[in-house]
């Protein structure tokens, strides 16, 4: 038999056992977030700061690829196995919020300083807003403006960067070597909807009428939009390509093929690292164009998070949404990833004030505008370069490619023209 001694000693050792087991890691509230494409691995080298921030708290963050991140969201709303925080493309957001897979988030956002929603870039928080209220945080921005050969410009005769759409349209015809036909002024994939859109924001375009309801591309504002889109390949300063057609557009913007491409802040990237060295003094970035005396809007795009409006961890998710929104993470984060800040307090880290191809962004995130807030977005803006195209093409005129175009929108419509007409949320 174990003596009284011995007895006890074995008793602690066990109990000490156990207490060791149920350490403060195994006790703490682990919250699932799901992140896209590299940002979801990125992201990772931020949260041991979160977490030791908050000892009582743990992240398992789950990297989703872009091309399945969608559907694989569609899924885990209809399963009821959302996370409790997690990244949306901000074109998404008025899908899911009618969904009611989103937590507003007004009431928590009440213990901020006004301070701190005013640092965001107005016209980006505006996408996370739907009927004045908030559904998301940005996390990072995005937008497109134009990336453009200084020294081509020069040799054609125009030393300072074009201001206007008129001086541009002039450049761009200087750029253009008759005598060539392998070589254009500017790169505009037919497949992409984005020019366009923004060539009618520009003009004032609302691109939908009667709230939402029907397509407007019949309006005279988007039709001017369009024809001077279709006038760039027309006059053959863009070439009638698809992104898939351009065998590697580094190498052809190199070799001078074109010297003007409108393109988003992921290329400030790729062009430092895919363009020779000889190219790469003379590359540069600018806002868009004026168009008649007003700013060049361009889109409000990136990316937001959100909270599942059934987490019962909604609390430690909005801690970690809180901590990624600060601006010193988002300094970090851009270091990590090459996406820019959503905060403007965090364009003052040296990092991003110093690269000028950068700042271009910056210039233009004060001057964006959203598409319009409905689910269905997405599939309207398919039909648009489904019909830009075919005109692009001359498979279609101008006249009937639009016709067409609202025709096709007003039936992806349907469904919330017949909600809204018995008092229902679309």
């Amino acid at each position: 038999m174990l003596s009284l001694f011995r007895l006890s000693v074995l008793i602690l050792f066990l109990v000490s056992g156990l207490a060791g087991c149920d350490s403060a890691g195994d006790r703490a509230q682990v919250i699932e977030f799901w992140a896209m494409g590299q940002e979801g691995e990125q992201v990772k080298a931020l949260l041991p700061d979160f977490e030791r921030r908050h000892p009582d708290l743990r992240v398992r963050v789950q990297q989703i690829p872009w091309s399945a991140a969608h559907e694989k969201l569609l899924t885990a709303y209809a399963g009821d196995a959302m996370p409790d925080v997690f990244q949306l493309g901000n074109t998404w957001i008025p899908e899911f919020v009618a969904l009611r897979a989103i937590e507003p988030l007004d009431e928590r956002l009440k213990s901020w300083p006004a301070a701190t929603l005013n640092d965001y870039f107005p016209g980006i928080l505006a996408t996370n807003r739907l009927d004045h209220r908030t559904y998301a945080l940005p996390w990072y921005v995005d937008t497109r403006l134009l990336f453009y050969r200084r020294d081509l410009l020069a040799a054609a005769g125009f030393a300072d960067t074009p201001a206007t759409w008129d001086d541009w349209l002039k450049a761009m015809a200087a750029l253009k070597t008759s005598n060539d036909p392998a070589r254009y002024a500017i790169l505009l994939p037919i497949n992409e909807w984005q020019l366009p859109v923004i060539l009618a924001l520009q003009r004032g375009a609302t691109l939908l009428r009667d709230h939402n309801q029907y397509g407007d591309f019949q309006n005279p504002l988007f039709r001017d939009a369009f024809a001077a889109y279709l006038n760039l390949f027309a006059q053959g300063l863009a070439p009638p390509v698809s992104n898939t057609q351009m065998a590697n557009l580094y190498q052809e913007f190199a070799k001078g093929t074109f010297a003007v491409y409108i393109s988003g802040p992921w290329n400030i990237g790729e062009f430092g690292r895919r363009l020779p060295a000889t190219v790469q003094p003379h590359w540069d970035t600018a806002a868009l164009p004026t168009f008649e005396g007003a700013a060049g809007v361009s889109l409000a795009g990136g990316a937001s998070l959100a909270l599942n409006r059934t987490s019962p961890r909604q609390e430690a998710a909005w801690k970690l949404l809180e901590f990624l929104a600060e601006p010193e993470q988002q300094a970090r984060f851009y270091q990590l990833t090459g996406d820019l800040p959503a905060r403007q307090s965090a364009w003052n880290d040296p990092v991003l004030a110093g690269n000028r191809y950068a700042q271009a962004f910056r210039q233009q995130l004060q001057n964006v505008r959203a598409t319009p807030p409905i689910p269905e977005w997405e599939r309207i803006a398919n039909r648009i370069a489904y019909y830009a195209e075919l005109a692009i093409r001359q498979e279609l005129d101008s006249d009937t490619a639009l016709a067409a175009l609202d025709r096709d929108v007003d039936r992806i419509l349907e469904k919330r023209r017949w909600l809204l007409a018995r008092g229902l949320t679309p």
